[in-house]
């Protein structure tokens, strides 16, 4: 049986005639009255979309485009736009004006300047995974390919209005976070649960939900929820992610059916691979790190795919997600996009133009 997706993408509210975001997300979220599912998030910058479970990838691709399509609606209603991008291009946003919400207040008490960069738009893939214990072992098998999910859906290179030189900066400002990035190898539930244990004891965590780790059982649904990716800037890439993190999701889960627990990959390797796939995307090189050898980010996409094959082509999606693999190779991730429209105008401005318009598009 194929499992059923959930998905939830971040958008930015920005002003269209300055380009700068806006902290108006709650007038967007009061014009949305029709959108399927929009809710606010941590800053008032922001807003999140999500679908219903679906296991049909068309299905969530339509009802993608419609959410999109009516926040954008109700956003131009404000006098506003919204674009995918995982960080914002242009504006005073340090610190951000937070959503009036205890637990988020509670958040800045505790966190501090951590949150000054915390205006990120990610997109969040829930997989159907039969309870929480193999929902942590299926963290420990797609550790070693969560840096290629990096690379693949880099769309965050310009933050407030410079250049950081990196491909994911959203990856980069997320990863100082104290329960953030690659999840821990875990051997067993039980040292998942005393790592919890410890973690709360420690005050890192506020509550379960800031487990923040981008592989990690739902605090709340019977799922397993990869949250690695940049909000892809176009439909057409979300759709493709998606589809190669449920066939990895489903390839974890016949290992751990098989007794297999994932190899267990240093968590200093993995966080340079994490550093390298954020800084140059899919235009240099990625660490392919079961063998601590670097190749061309393309090649380890391929081998992703190579990886997951028979579970797309179980699920009935090998020739979608190859033939949307290919076209996203070809044309570079959203990081790129942006870049060439900045090259071509010289002008962030003109960055944000074209984010407004790829969102819906």
């Amino acid at each position: 049986m194929v499992p059923l997706i959930g998905i939830e993408e971040e958008y930015l509210v920005v002003d269209p005639r300055t380009r700068h975001v806006a902290p108006r997300a709650a007038e967007v979220l009061a014009a949305a009255t029709d959108v399927l599912d929009v809710v606010y998030e941590i800053t008032r910058f922001q807003v999140e979309a999500r679908t219903p479970p679906s296991a049909d990838l068309c299905e969530l691709g339509s009802q993608l485009r419609t959410v999109r399509k009516g926040v954008a609606a109700a956003a131009r209603s404000c006098g506003l736009a919204v674009v995918a991008s995982g960080i914002p291009v242009l504006g005073n946003v340090m610190s951000p004006p937070l959503t009036d919400d205890v637990r988020y207040l509670r958040g800045r008490v505790l966190y501090r300047a951590l949150q000054d960069e915390i205006c990120i738009c990610a997109l969040h893939v829930h997989v159907d995974v039969p309870d929480q214990e193999q929902a942590v072992f299926v963290g420990n098998h797609l550790r070693p390919w969560l840096p290629t999910l990096i690379a693949l859906a880099a769309n965050s290179p310009f933050f407030a209005g410079r250049d950081t030189g990196y491909a994911s900066w959203r990856v980069i400002s997320w990863g100082r976070w104290p329960v953030s990035g690659a999840p821990p190898y875990f051997p067993s539930f039980g040292d998942y649960e005393l790592a919890l244990r410890a973690l709360t004891e420690s005050g890192a965590l506020l509550d379960p939900k800031t487990v923040y780790w981008d592989a990690r059982p739902s605090p709340r649904l019977p799922t397993v929820e990869i949250r690695v990716a940049d909000v892809p800037l176009d439909v057409s890439d979300s759709l493709t992610l998606i589809g190669l993190v449920r066939a990895l999701v489903v390839t974890a889960l016949a290992a751990v059916r098989r007794g297999d627990r994932g190899l267990p990959v240093p968590s200093e390797v993995l966080r340079a691979a994490y550093w390298r796939a954020a800084r140059d995307g899919l235009t240099g090189d990625s660490m392919d790190v079961r063998q601590g050898t670097l190749v061309p980010a393309p090649v380890m996409a391929r081998r992703l795919l190579a990886h997951v094959r028979p579970a797309l082509a179980e699920a009935g999606d090998l020739a979608f997600v190859q033939d949307g693999l290919d076209r996203l190779l070809a044309k570079g991730s959203g990081a790129m996009r942006q870049r060439r429209v900045h090259a071509r105008g010289n002008d962030l401005a003109d960055v944000v133009d074209d984010l407004i318009e790829a969102t819906v598009a």
